[in-house]
């Protein structure tokens, strides 16, 4: 195909992606960024002296496992992205002190979840086998591929021959079953469950959603196979390395450029408009924003029809997140040494206590008691802080953006329901108090500590509308066919010569950078 001028708007794991991607086959690609940095939601920050946070996301078993990791990692290793792994990517403790690991060990698996209940680990077992044998290809396949696409129909129909129609119509059944009802039918313990339930927040979902389940084990079978890998040095060494990779190749990327308007003439997408009135001109467009945005806000409400106008205005979001990031003194007391060396950690009372609190934060409170994701990324990488010292990455992914309460009846809402400074600092504590009943001695070891409400995080990057880390609900009506919206087609947009990427399109949130893969290959 001939070289074309492509313009790609913010600069996300999709949009380098894209850009890598499209500056490889040759074509001119300029990459503009609004902050002052590149990345989108991978930004590391040295948060206090010596240590080096990734603010937003940092963990990668979507990208190791990606197509585009496929293509591009070996460009990007000789640009100094290192990636880190552990065998024990993840482990629950629970409110009662009960703790259990998962490993990428199949063996070592199965011998931890038996000592939890009789059975346990060959069910455990069973279940993955099943489903990395009979549905995986078909979900894998399904979520790598445009939904609305020849390749699509082509896997359906391969997988129609393969297992026959009944069969197939069993796992389209089975695929919309919640989590709740997947780990109540398969396991026995409630241990197993409580370590498998929360990473359903992970995909935006609750352990109550539809399809939830078969994300619980796309989940499950990721994390065996790739574990939880991190970047050396912190995730702003892989946006580096992409740079590097971009303008190797002739490309461009430019921060401080905050686009005000899609130029469209004759149906057809021909460049943006800066907000200091800078134009640029390009044969097709990328961009890496909400529906919300594009439709509302980037494009002239002419170029823009009815139905999508409608749909766009309805999009939803999905519950607010928090980050807290502490600073430590050295590696914290865990009940047990072995979750020291584990990356990410839930702290839950179990299955029910995450559908409790997601409950809570969809009808506006702040949870009694929250999941708190306990992310250790010096379990992996120690370059990360001070020799000896610690990093503690907490996320809370079952907050209201709008606040009309708590759960717990002890801190009082805003009269607007918004997020102030005072009521971000009263919960980190109530999550800090938590941690310290379960890490003796962590107060004392605390040598910083940094909250990010939702309203910090829709400052930091726009597409995160009310603190929602992944862009968009993504509960089955704004999930796979219907991501972002169901009149519109793939990453195609009513208007010729302009896509759409990022989080609110398929295959969804992640680290994956599936979005800018799948959309490139238009122009490839």
């Amino acid at each position: 195909m001939a070289a074309r001028d492509v313009i790609v708007v913010g600069s996300g794991i999709n949009s380098l992606v894209c850009a890598a991607r499209l500056a490889r086959g040759g074509h001119r690609v300029t990459v503009l960024e609004r902050n002052e940095e590149l990345g989108g939601c991978i930004r590391t920050e040295e948060l206090f002296p010596g240590f080096r946070h990734d603010v937003l996301s940092g963990w990668y078993p979507l990208f190791v496992t990606s197509p585009a990791y496929a293509e591009l990692g070996p460009e990007l290793e000789a640009r100094g992205l290192e990636l880190l792994n552990t065998d024990t990517p993840t482990a629950v403790l629970t409110e009662d002190g009960q703790w259990t690991v998962l490993s990428t060990d199949r063996r070592a698996n199965v011998q931890r979840l038996g000592a939890v209940a009789d059975g346990e680990g060959q069910r455990y077992a069973d279940e993955l086998d099943r489903f990395l044998e009979e549905d995986s290809g078909l979900v894998f396949g399904f979520l790598g591929s445009e939904p609305m696409s020849w390749r699509a129909s082509r896997l359906v129909a391969s997988e129609v021959r393969k297992q026959g129609t009944r069969e197939t119509a069993s796992f389209l059944g089975r695929s919309l079953e919640t989590s709740r009802a997947w780990l109540e039918r398969a396991f026995a313990s409630d241990l197993t469950r409580a370590l498998l339930a929360p990473w359903v927040l992970h995909a935006g979902l609750g352990p109550d959603d539809a399809y939830s389940g078969v994300m619980a084990r796309v989940i499950t079978a990721s994390l065996e196979l790739a574990g939880l890998p991190v970047v050396r040095g912190g995730s702003a060494n892989t946006v580096a390395a992409f740079r590097q990779l971009i303008e190797d190749h002739g490309g461009e990327l430019r921060t401080g450029a905050e686009v005000e308007r899609i130029v469209v003439r004759q149906g057809r997408a021909s460049g943006v408009r800066l907000i200091d009135g800078e134009q640029l001109d390009a044969d097709a467009v990328f961009c890496n924003v909400t529906p919300t945005q594009l439709y509302g806000r980037l494009l002239e409400s002419e170029h823009v029809p009815h139905h999508v106008a409608r749909d766009a205005s309805a999009y939803r979001y999905g519950r607010a997140d928090m980050q807290i990031h502490f600073a430590l003194s050295g590696p914290p007391n865990w009940p047990d040494p072995a979750l020291a060396d584990v990356p990410m950690v839930h702290l839950t009372s179990g299955m029910d206590g995450v559908s409790r609190a997601v409950n809570e934060a969809q009808r506006g409170l702040l949870p009694a008691e929250a999941t708190v994701v306990v992310g250790q990324p010096t379990a992996v990488d120690p370059s990360r802080a001070p020799e000896g010292k610690w990093i503690l990455w907490i996320q809370l992914q079952e907050l209201p953006s709008v606040v009309t309460g708590d759960a717990a009846g002890e801190l009082s809402a805003p009269a607007d329901g918004a997020w102030t400074e005072e009521l971000r600092e009263a919960y980190a504590d109530r999550i800090q108090q938590r941690l310290a009943r379960h890490l003796p001695g962590l107060d004392d070891q605390v040598e910083g500590r940094r909250v990010y409400s939702p309203a910090d995080l829709e400052a930091l990057n726009p597409n995160l509308v009310g603190g929602d880390p992944y862009s968009g609900a993504c509960t089955l009506d704004q999930f796979f066919l219907w991501r972002p919206m169901g009149r519109t087609k793939n990453h195609e947009t009513p208007v010729k010569g302009l896509h759409h990427i990022g989080a609110s399109t398929h295959p969804g949130p992640g680290l994956g950078g599936v979005s800018g893969y799948l959309a490139a290959g238009q122009l490839l």
